[in-house]
């Protein structure tokens, strides 16, 4: 185990899976003592007994990040089960994805409470023990879908609005030693992905062959790239970094 992290608390939003539970893994190898909160209960139990078994420390929690209260007593359970909230990554999401004129209500009204209400409840509930021990990262997983790309209005939507929330976090929590930052995947290869080929009648593999075939360097995604780019913004050194995007997407997507 490293110690990048040692002495750091991570609290992860829906990291039972895919890209969540490939950011938890780096922050626990990295000697991080790591929340996680999901609504899949069956998943964060085998995530919790599959970490403790590599021998890092994990608290997992089941909790739906549109329920302020929910999210409120998990943070404050990881406080006091680990004395500091140091690092939050705001990944929960959900996709519903329809063209505009199949869309319902429903399916906006989702998207937006688990991508931007989740995100908001969570940054609230973290920011006084943030301010008060003068130190804090913010983490929000946006997404290249947030330039737009069809059949996600609702997605595209909330993922851009999660880079506006992440700049004005930057300015309001900055002076208290808490930085905010964005990371927007590319394509990569997970559950969600998956749900998306399914979507539009096609296999796996052959939506990761068509994706490859437009990404720059040659390959898909993997969660441990995504997992990286976090971890550089959660970095004690990464302190004058703060308010930014990166697209991690095996090319250029602005």
């Amino acid at each position: 185990m490293r110690e990048r992290f040692k002495d750091r608390t991570a609290f992860i939003t829906g990291g039972s899976r895919g890209i969540g539970k490939g950011i938890a893994r780096h922050f626990a190898e990295n000697g991080a003592k790591v929340t996680v909160i999901d609504v899949n209960e069956e998943a964060l139990q085998e995530l919790e007994a599959e970490f403790r078994d590599e021998g890092f420390e994990v608290f997992c929690q089941k909790a739906d990040v549109t329920q302020y209260k929910e999210v409120e007593n998990a943070v404050k359970e990881t406080h006091e089960r680990f004395g500091s909230v140091d690092i939050l990554i705001n990944n929960a999401g959900v996709i519903r994805d329809n063209m505009l004129y199949k869309m319902t209500d429903e399916d906006w009204d989702t998207v937006m409470d688990v991508h931007l209400k989740g995100s908001f409840h969570a940054a609230r509930a973290v920011q006084s023990y943030m301010v008060e021990q003068k130190y804090g990262r913010i983490v929000n997983i946006s997404s290249t879908s947030a330039l737009g790309n069809r059949g996600q209005a609702n997605y595209a939507t909330a993922k851009a609005g999660l880079q506006g929330f992440t700049k004005t976090l930057a300015i309001e929590l900055g002076k208290y030693g808490v930085t905010a930052n964005a990371v927007a995947p590319g394509f990569i290869e997970t559950d969600m992905t998956k749900a998306t080929a399914a979507r539009i009648g096609i296999t796996f593999d052959e939506l990761v062959q068509a994706s490859v075939a437009q990404i720059p360097v040659g390959r898909s995604g993997k969660p441990e790239d995504i997992a990286h780019t976090a971890a550089f913004f959660a970095d004690e050194a990464s302190s004058f970094v703060n308010g930014q995007v990166i697209y991690v997407a095996g090319g250029p997507r602005t």
